[in-house]
């Protein structure tokens, strides 16, 4: 087994480190190839000749020599280990080596980097990452203490090239890979180096006259991931033995956070797409309201969270209105968060209060786990009734934004987070009048640790009175706006935690766009539904479509009434669509099927689906509606 020169990397002599501790920090940051430190020379014997203090002389200089690599190698590993993402890793690593240890370095990586286990792909690519040098502009008259300009292999003008080809298939078996394989840096002027180095730069590329070179292989923890080439200029001192062990260690310290970083970004990317996969898609749009939604995941040292909101449309046109955020920052949280949201989806599709569904998540989350801790608000919007209930889990209260421009901070029961257990929930009813905002978001835009949540919410209060008031106390700012009005107002250290914004904006149903009755569960319902249709579709001008609604009324109010025990309602709405609300008091919800020839039924809930634009059928807690949407005339 091959003995890798970089066994004791970062280890120092420990007649080295009272130098280093004493060394100034400036010294330390760019440690030079020639020490400013003298290190005193062993004092000669007595009646000693010449030749001892040549001798002495030596060895302070290699000593001083030996102490300036230590130095070197310790802070250029400080600097590459900064580095969090795979650029300011190679970054690092350049600005490490040049000029203190080269006048100039090429990073070569793998194209793709493998990820973890992942299984290297075939051909064995490098494509050139990055480049940093010693450079002189012709405009320039002075000559730098580092020499003449330095011409990287082939930064000739004349030659119109680039300074290497920017990508190079390492051949099976040939010179570039037996180098790679080995693992030790080798010097450009190596009998296995004077072919590896040309095939890495490309065809018609090799070392300039009079430079040296190392050729140092970049080895993660499990295979080589791409190599690192050092140059010097012939002004400057060659490279030596010791210079391969300070070129090991910079391409194994590069190797290893490379690894590092690229395992961490697609751990972070894993855990953004499932976060963000897990929010909606796209917004519902329901009668009488307009909605809007931002997310914005967490700073990079914190971008995962548990953060969600969502509109889910319910029975009778109104809308249940959520924003959530579930405790930590992990693959964890964003797991449970999805769990939750599923779960208020399933409890709203019940058309339950908001203080059982709050009630139900919270025992939802007792079974994850004792520390599966989250705070949600959930609202019901109804737009005929102008009215919205809200209840709280350990939520920021929502803001609502009137129209004439004045912002108030809704009184909500604080409630407990969802995960305490044992807690009641409480619900307020209060007003939504038309043309306000209601705006719902997590603590992530009003705390941080610049500010406490409170101060947060009161700038936020302000912020949209003050957005509200650009636009005139007639008009309502347009929400997509308000929304990136809303966001504007961070500030570059309110960015810990990821935020979660939805806004809805308040239309209602006006009472002379609604037409409502009770039926008894008789065989004459069917019929007099059809002419209270046909009588309110009259007064709303829509004689046009009174035909295909008054049949499809007919048919649901049948299908109705034959199961029913209590008085069935009916309940017209006319908004851009025209919609028809049949609703009973038997949970089991109708099933289309197609019936026979000989059938003398079966046939209502087919029509319905051949003619209406769209329909449905939701359970309630007291029973179900079925539902149909008809398109008006324009």
């Amino acid at each position: 087994m091959t003995e890798h020169p970089t066994s004791h990397e970062g280890r120092q002599p420990l007649a080295a480190r009272p130098q280093e501790r004493a060394r100034p920090r400036q010294q330390e940051a760019v440690p030079g190839a020639a020490a400013t430190a003298a290190v005193p020379a062993p004092a000669s014997a007595p009646g000693a000749g010449p030749g001892a203090t040549e001798q002495a002389d030596g060895q302070a200089a290699v000593i001083r020599r030996e102490g300036d690599r230590l130095r070197f190698v310790g802070a250029a590993t400080r600097r590459i280990a900064r580095g969090i993402d795979l650029d300011e890793i190679v970054l690092g690593l350049c600005r490490a080596s040049v000029p203190t240890f080269s006048d100039a370095i090429l990073v070569y990586l793998r194209d793709p980097l493998p990820v973890g286990d992942e299984r290297p792909v075939n051909p064995f690519v490098l494509r050139l990452r990055r480049t940093d040098r010693l450079r002189l502009t012709d405009e320039e008259t002075e000559v730098s203490p580092e020499g003449e300009r330095l011409r990287l292999p082939v930064t000739d003008p004349q030659a119109g090239l680039l300074p290497a080809a920017d990508l190079c298939e390492v051949r099976p078996g040939g010179a570039l890979a037996e180098v790679l394989r080995g693992v030790r840096p080798v010097f450009g002027d190596s009998a296995a180096a004077r072919v590896a180095v040309p095939e890495l730069l490309g065809a018609g590329r090799t070392v300039p006259t009079g430079h040296r070179a190392i050729l140092a292989p970049l080895r993660g923890r499990r295979r080589v991931i791409g190599a690192a080439v050092f140059l010097r200029g012939p002004d400057r001192p060659p490279f030596e033995a010791g210079d391969l062990l300070v070129a090991a260690q910079l391409a194994t310290h590069t190797a290893l956070g490379i690894d590092k970083a690229v395992l961490y970004g697609r751990e972070a990317y894993i855990a953004d797409e499932l976060q963000r996969t897990m929010l909606p898609d796209s917004l519902p749009q329901p009668t009488g309201v307009r909605l809007a939604s931002r997310y914005l995941p967490a700073a990079e040292t914190a971008r995962v969270g548990g953060d969600w909101y969502d509109a889910i449309p319910l029975p009778g046109s109104r809308v249940a209105l959520v924003v959530g955020d579930v405790m930590g920052h992990s693959m964890t949280s964003a797991a449970i968060m999805g769990q939750l949201r599923t779960t208020a989806q399933t409890l709203a599709g019940l058309d339950l209060p908001p203080q059982e569904v709050l009630h139900h998540l919270d025992e939802q989350a007792q079974r994850l786990g004792s520390d599966r801790m989250a705070t949600c608000l959930y609202a019901v919007y109804d737009p005929v009734a102008h009215r919205i209930t809200v209840a709280n889990a350990g939520h920021p209260p929502p803001v609502l934004l009137h129209l004439g421009g004045r912002a108030e901070v809704l009184r909500v029961p604080p409630g407990a987070p969802i995960g305490v257990g044992g807690v009641d929930f409480e619900a307020v009813e209060l007003d939504a009048p038309a043309g306000a905002t209601l705006l719902l978001y997590t603590d992530g835009l009003v705390e941080s640790r610049l500010r406490d949540v409170w101060t947060g919410i009161e700038q936020l209060r302000e912020r949209l009175a003050a957005t509200a008031r650009l636009t005139g106390p007639d008009h309502s700012p347009p929400l997509e706006a308000l929304c990136d009005d809303v966001l504007d107002m961070l500030g570059p250290g309110d960015r810990d935690d990821d935020i979660a914004l939805l806004a809805a904006r308040f239309d209602g149903i006006a009472p002379s766009d609604v037409a409502y009755w009770f039926l008894d569960p008789e065989d004459a319902a069917p019929g007099r539904a059809r002419r209270l249709a046909r009588r309110a579709l009259g007064r709303w001008g829509l004689d046009a479509v009174a035909d295909e609604v008054e049949l499809l009324v007919s048919e649901v109010v049948t299908n109705a009434v034959r199961y029913a025990e209590r008085p069935v309602t009916l309940r017209l709405l006319r908004t851009d669509v025209l919609r028809c609300e049949v609703g009973d008091d038997a949970p089991q919800l109708p099933r289309q099927r197609r019936a026979r020839e000989t059938d003398e039924g079966g046939r209502g809930l087919f029509l319905v689906n051949r003619m209406a634009r769209r329909w449905g059928a939701t359970r309630l807690s007291t029973g179900k509606v079925v539902w149909f949407e008809m398109a008006t005339p324009s």
